[in-house]
Order: structure tokens, then sequence, then C-alpha cells
């Protein structure tokens, strides 16, 4: 227990010391932002800071910081490092980052901000990565809370059925301005969250001895020996650093109405996020006792799992409450991946998005190809854990990529090359993380420890090369100098 409340602790400071260098850094001031400027009453909308910030912890949330965090604790309360420092020096500056150098180029989306700043052949590769994470993403959080919500109604309300509930509910969401459905919807389901898992904790931190949360140890316990380099950083996305969130990010970048706003709302709802994922790391490797029962509980799916814990910590009413925030999770990030998604395919063809005929266009054919997806998921024994490995990668690779992009603007726009040291060490360990995962993995080349390991690192090397020439190249410039 002693960890758990130090590594809340640290995530506190994290956001009081850290975050206020990370905002000095990038230097938010007194421009018109995209919602005083454009104000297109669809997706450029004013919103109240407290309201924004709910909306953005709401949108990154998802199943990622309570699923992840589970699997995570299949390696033991090692994984506890990982999400607080994985939050403070990765997640929250590549949250932060993304919104805030999006709010200075209109709202426009990371694909576009990659052609910017990374080339227009980036730009393309940016575009079909994007919308492929957020279609998978869209599916995982149609698939998971459809699986709680089978659990906790009649058998004629099959997972199936709840599926097609979410997807209208999607069509929706994408289709209608952001003040109308998610403004609204959105502040009600976040103090849902955060009573969930305030419920959660509370029940295991005060069962009389029942649960016992493991202090932090470097041991790997995972019951199948799978290494925690790099799967864990894989694994345990959502709550320590997600690419997901760089497609979020410029959605409340476009609604946010003073730059100043940026650090409580971007930096401190991945704070939020790693509060959560701590909770449910710690709930798993408590209420099961051991990694081997943990892993054997998840191999029926995560939704069983926190359907367990969730009943066998808090009763049948405070499991129900429990369930159903984390029902609210993933449904309130799945619509706004769609949304997402929706904006970048805009921008990719330019189509004007206030009438309703250009959103249909394209949020149609988005959310047949997530039915479909949604149904292999579904129909599949292992459908829904093929989905999540998938998107688990590609999720993780577009955080490095976002990071990059981050560190570009840093050196172009911003001219502060040591300030650019913020984003360019995660965005090393992301490279390696990265890359060393697709090349072991079994959905990717399948190669021993021995070849993947310095080829990853490797990799992550030369791209440090890179950047360290471009850090000289600008820290000569005269007005590099002025701002150092």
């Amino acid at each position: 227990m002693v960890s758990l409340l130090l590594s809340l602790g640290v995530l506190v400071l994290g956001y009081l010391v850290y975050g206020r260098l990370v905002e000095k850094i990038f230097g938010p001031d007194d421009r018109q932002t995209p919602a005083v400027a454009i104000n297109d009453g669809v997706d450029c909308v004013p919103m109240k800071p407290w309201k924004a910030y709910l909306v953005q912890l709401l949108n990154i949330a998802g199943t990622g910081p309570i699923f992840g965090p589970l699997m995570g604790a299949v390696f033991g309360p090692v994984v506890f490092l990982w999400i607080v420092f994985g939050a403070i020096l990765g997640g929250a500056v590549h949250d932060f980052m993304s919104g805030m150098i999006s709010c200075r180029h209109g709202g426009s989306s990371i694909a576009e901000l990659s052609g910017i700043y990374l080339g227009n052949k980036v730009r393309w590769v940016m575009r079909i990565f994007s919308i492929v994470l957020l279609v998978l993403c869209g599916v995982v959080f149609v698939t998971s809370p459809a699986g709680l919500l089978d659990k906790l109604t009649p058998d004629w309300m099959n997972g199936t059925f709840w599926a097609i509930v979410i997807l209208a509910y999607y069509l929706l969401a994408t289709l209608l301005p952001i003040d109308k459905v998610i403004g609204k919807l959105y502040p009600v389901f976040g103090v849902l969250l955060v009573t969930m898992a305030l419920a959660v904790i509370g029940g295991i931190l005060f069962s009389g001895g029942r649960f016992t949360i493991p202090e932090i140890s470097l041991a790997n316990l995972h019951p199948e020996g799978t290494p925690v380099w790099p799967y864990m950083f894989i694994t345990v996305a959502c709550g320590a650093i997600s690419g997901f969130h760089a497609t979020q990010s410029p959605m409340i970048a476009k609604c946010i109405t003073s730059e100043k706003q940026g650090r409580k709302i971007f930096y401190g709802a991945m704070i939020g996020e790693a509060v959560i994922a701590l909770v449910w790391a710690a709930a798993g490797v408590a209420f099961y006792g051991a990694t081997q029962l943990l892993n054997e509980a998840l191999a029926a799916g995560p939704s069983n799992v926190v359907y367990d814990i969730s009943k066998g910590v808090l009763g049948s009413v405070g499991g129900v409450l429990a369930i159903v925030g984390v029902i609210v999770c993933p449904i309130t990030s799945g619509d706004t991946a769609f949304r997402s998604a929706r904006l970048i395919l805009a921008e990719t063809f330019h189509l004007d998005q206030k009438g309703i005929r250009n959103r249909l266009v394209i949020t149609i054919p988005l959310l047949a190809i997530g039915g479909l997806l949604t149904w292999y998921a579904i129909t599949n024994n292992n459908g829904f854990q093929t989905v999540w490995r998938y998107f688990s990668w590609s999720n993780q690779t577009l955080a490095m990529i976002s990071l990059w992009v981050a560190t570009a603007y840093l050196l172009k726009e911003n001219r502060r090359p040591f300030g650019s040291l913020v984003t360019a060490m995660p965005a090393v360990f992301m490279s390696a993380v990265s890359m060393t995962y697709i090349l072991m993995a079994g959905e990717g080349f399948r190669l021993s420890s021995a070849i993947a390991y310095p080829v990853g690192i490797g990799f992550a090397v030369l791209l440090f090369c890179v950047y360290v020439y471009m850090f000289i190249k600008m820290k000569k410039s005269p007005a590099a100098n002025q701002r150092l």
C-alpha cells in the first residue's frame, strides 16, 4: 500500500513541478485560440475550462487505463513505475504538446502537424496510420462495453445487440456539434468515472486486510515468462503514454479559450488518467493475490476481470456502479475516436464540415468498417485480443511519431534547443519500444531478442543522432541563442 500512496504523491508532484517546466518551455501566450478565431459552431466551439478538462479526460481514458493496467499487472507491481514515470515524463508531455501545437495551427490534426514539421511523406503516413488506429480504437471501445453490458442485462440483450446500440450512439456523437452531445454528457460521465475509481480503491484499502496491495518490485512476475521489455510498455499504453491521445487533444484544442488553460487541461487530464490506471493495476494485483491467478482470469476476457473485481470489492450495488463507470469510460472514447477520424479525413479531402451532408459522407463508411471489425471481434474466440494487440502497437508507434513532431516544433518554431529535450528523450525511448516490439511480437516478425534488442536500440540511437544534429544546428543560430 505504501508504494501505491507514494506513486499517487509522485504523480501530483509531477503535475506541479514538471508540468510547469514543460509549460514554461512551450510558452503559452494571449493569441486567439481556434474556439475564438474560428468558432464554427460544430467543432471549434468555446468551452469552459472545467468542462474541457472533463471532456479531455473522458476522450483519452477509454478502456485503456483499465484493461491495459490490468493486463500489465500480470508483470507484477513493477507496472506502477511505468505508469508513474511514463505519465509524467512521456504521456502528459505528449498530450500537452499535441494539444498546444494544434491550437497554434487552427486545431489541425496530428497528421497535418506531422506534414508541417516532418514533411509531406510523413503527413500521408500519419493520415493512414491515424485513421487505422482510430478505427481499431473505436472497435475496441465498442467490444469491451458491449461485453460488460451483456453480463448485466437479459439474455436477448447479447453482445451483438449492445454493439449495434453503441454504434448508433457513435453515429450521433460523430455527426452532431461537439457541444450538443459530448459537451453535455461528458461532465456527468467524468464525475461517474472518478467516483467509480475512488470506490474501487477505497474498497481495497478499507477491506480490513482482505486485500493486500504489494509493494513495488523490479522482479518480472509474469507467469508465462514474457519479458518486461518491451511487452509491458506496449500493454500499458493509456495511463502511461498513448498515441491515441494525439488524435484527441487537437479536438479539445479547438475548444479552449486561452492557451494558458493548456497545462491544466492537457497535462492534467493525463495525470488524472494515470491515477485511474494505478487504481486498476493495484486492484488487479490485490484482488487476485498472485499474477498467475490474474493471468488465468484475463484469459476469459478483461471484461470478466472488471466484473469480478467490482462485484468482489464493492458488493452487488457498488459493483454495478463501478461496472457502469467502466462501460461509460470506453464509450466516451470510442465516439471521439470516430469523430477524430472524420476530422482527419475532412482535412485530407478538404471537405468543409459545417454542412451535415459532408459529415455523413465521411461518417457512414467509417462506422460501416468499424461495425464489420466489431462483428469479427465479437464472433471470434480471440478476436478482441487480436484487435487489442494491433491497436496497442499502432498506438505506441503513433506516440513515438507525435513526440518527434513536438521535438521538431520546439527546434524549428519555439527555438529552444535545450527545451526540446523534454520531448526528445521520451521520443527516443518510445522509438526503441515500438521497433523492438514489432520485431519480437507474434503479430510482428517473431524474431529472437538477440536480434530484436540490438536492432531496436540501434533504431533509437539513429534517431537520437539525427536529433543531436538538428540540436547543434539550431543552437548555433542567432535566434536560438537569444532564447536559451
